[in-house]
Order: structure tokens, then sequence, then C-alpha cells
């Protein structure tokens, strides 16, 4: 599996990388060692290279979302 994807599935399956991608995506990057290519099109929202890269579809993978978990017990 690429760095890149590896990445992008990290990111969707936990929360607190979620949370500091948003606060700071190069430097969550620069801990995934993404050529260029890969960093930029992370960066750049270039959803066409990041197929390209992957080989992932259109409906394999979310854009601009996070998953989060919470506590039942703590909804208001």
């Amino acid at each position: 599996m690429s760095n890149l994807l590896r990445l992008m599935k990290d990111l969707g399956a936990d929360a607190a990388l979620a949370d500091a991608y948003r606060a700071d995506p190069k430097g969550v990057i620069g801990r995934y060692r993404l050529s260029d290519t890969e960093r930029d099109a992370l960066l750049d929202h270039d959803y066409e290279t990041i197929k390209q890269l992957t080989g992932l579809k259109d409906g394999q993978f979310a854009t601009n979302s996070t998953i989060r978990a919470y506590d039942a017990g703590s909804r208001g």
C-alpha cells in the first residue's frame, strides 16, 4: 500500500489524526514520507491525481469529512 493511501485510510479511521491534520496538514503529511507529487495533490485537493496515484475511483474515498466517535451519554 502506498504511503498516500495509508495516510488517507488513517485519516478516516483516527479522529485524533484527522484533528491534527486539520491543524497542521504539512506536519501530518511529513510523518508519512509522501513524494512531492503525492504531497502536492493532497494539499491542493487534486482528486484526479490522487485517484491516479492510489488507484481509487470515485466513491471509494470521501473528501472534506471527519469520522468522529461520540459517547452516547454526552449528547446534550
